[in-house]
């Protein structure tokens, strides 16, 4: 029987799908490249500044070849048929351990026998599998002979995904959510450690002002739209929304008919922080895989109107499930008249909330938590495929 090798000797390779800007999944990179430091980074694509790629200091980062392409930063989105290809061209055969981190393509890199892969997988390609026909239809791509050519080319794309779930050792899935999501589309078991979130850049502030806020960009599975629909009916509650994007225009249409509602578009962070410590309870009406942001408000000790589904489930405390422990309350539906239904019965028991348990539960997420946990599921997986 081979020896089972500690991980600290092993040579490592870190693969991820994209690295476009930094947000939550490069967040998680930056603490899988603690665990691991100096591991080698490979992705498909890199448009980071100097600055940014700090974050990953000292890995060495290995693009494909659609990253020399000319313009490829302004459409790379659209390259996705040819992203399967480019991942499997990476030679990793020199690596012990292979960690990808994977919401698109991570996980389809080519590996060996003797070697280990571990997956940490933010969601199954959405609007590939379950979210197909919600993202064509907010496309325009579900009819005609552009309809025809996404579908084909999902179909295979689908095919190809499924085929490479078989390359993975061990999954690790970033909520129960999309462990549920991964059992669905792969029938692979998955364990669940969710991503870290750097709760210590969030002050905790018990001093609450008489304001609600969302925040995010606004996009159409974000439900800004909801938010504000719900809060038209409700006057005599003031709303602030952060954010931009593509569906500004419509809700500023809505917002029109409210003067209690504050569009305040993009904000740099140290105003959004500012107005997550001070807000009243923080709305949040999408159904995400996981959700930072409602983790980094309860950070600042404010309490959270979730729609409840989804990454809320895990990141939020109900107060219907624990009424002592509650960080905030759910609305079932994702409609304007659940929403106000929720807020009433909020400002009925909001005073119930306690924002220090809301901070305290927000620390659970902290990233040392995350990186002792991913040690410990690799070596876990490390140990289950020895080789006989």
């Amino acid at each position: 029987m081979e020896k089972t090798k500690n991980i600290s000797d092993m040579k490592v390779a870190v693969v991820h799908d994209w690295l476009p800007l930094m947000g939550g999944a490069e967040r998680v990179l930056e603490q899988i490249l603690k665990v691991f430091p100096g591991a080698d980074v490979y992705t498909i694509f890199d448009f980071l500044d100097d600055k940014q790629r700090e974050t990953f200091a000292p890995s060495k980062i290995t693009t494909s070849y659609l990253n020399k392409w000319p313009w490829v930063k302004k459409y790379y989105r659209n390259l996705l048929p040819l992203c399967p290809q480019a991942i499997e061209d990476f030679d990793l055969s020199s690596y012990d351990l292979i960690v990808s981190s994977s919401h698109t393509v991570a996980k389809g890199v080519i590996t060996g026998a003797q070697q280990t892969h571990v997956s940490y997988v933010h969601s199954p390609t959405r609007y590939a599998w379950d979210m197909m026909h919600q993202y064509l239809r907010e496309t325009n791509m579900n009819k005609g002979i552009k309809g025809l050519i996404a579908k084909t080319l999902l179909h295979k794309f689908r095919i190809w995904d499924y085929r490479t779930a078989n390359g993975v050792d061990y999954y690790i899935a970033n909520s129960d959510f999309i462990r549920k999501r991964i059992w669905k589309v792969y029938r692979r078991e998955a364990d669940v450690i969710h991503p870290p979130v750097n709760v210590d850049l969030f002050e905790y502030n018990e001093n609450k002002e008489d304001f609600y806020l969302s925040a995010s960009r606004l996009v159409p599975y974000k439900r800004l739209d909801l938010i504000a629909q719900a809060f038209v009916k409700m006057p005599e509650l003031k709303l602030k929304i952060i954010g931009d994007g593509p569906e500004m225009a419509k809700i500023r249409d809505i917002a029109k008919k409210a003067p209690n509602i504050e569009l305040m578009g993009y904000q740099p962070n140290d105003v959004l922080k500012s107005h997550m410590q001070r807000a009243k309870a923080f709305v949040f009406a999408a159904e995400e895989d996981f959700g930072i942001i409602p983790v980094e408000a309860q950070a600042c000790g404010t309490p959270i109107i979730a729609y409840g589904a989804g990454g809320a489930l895990e990141t939020v405390i109900g107060y219907e499930e624990s009424p002592d422990k509650a960080t905030g309350i759910f609305f079932r539906e994702q409609t304007p008249e659940s929403l106000v239904k929720a807020v009433t019965t909020f400002n009925k028991i909001s005073n119930k909330i306690n924002t220090a348990q809301c901070r305290k539960h927000a620390e659970s997420f902290a990233p040392y938590i995350f990186r002792k946990r991913l040690e410990n599921a690799v070596e876990t997986a490390v140990k289950d495929c020895v080789v006989l």
